[in-house]
């Protein structure tokens, strides 16, 4: 199973998103062609209500402990309640483009 399933799969048992996107950006990166090491992450879902953003967070990273701690370089991450997704149309920021890492 590739990494961005193996993402999709712990963040639905986890948290039986309304909306959920897990895009491999590796492409967007300095690393090597096949690399699956940058995730951008949309994930709506009722147990975000009443949290924080931080909380939110650390609730993602720590489905994801396994995965961060064994090749996922970085994981952009966008968290909302239903009403904020629908708040915002639908959609979320798109990520930056690479400065270059080390080669910069």
């Amino acid at each position: 199973m590739s990494m961005q399933d193996t993402i999709a799969q712990r963040l639905r048992e986890q948290f039986a998103p309304m909306h959920l996107e897990v895009d491999d950006e590796s492409h967007m990166h300095s690393v090597p062609a096949g690399s699956e090491s940058h995730f951008r992450v949309v994930l709506v879902s009722d147990s975000f209500a009443g949290k924080p953003l931080l909380q939110r967070h650390r609730a993602v990273n720590g489905v994801l402990a396994e995965q961060l701690q064994g090749g996922i370089h970085a994981l952009a991450l966008h968290t909302m309640t239903p009403d904020e997704w629908f708040e915002k149309g639908g959609t979320a920021p798109a990520s930056p483009p690479c400065e270059g890492g080390s080669k910069a």
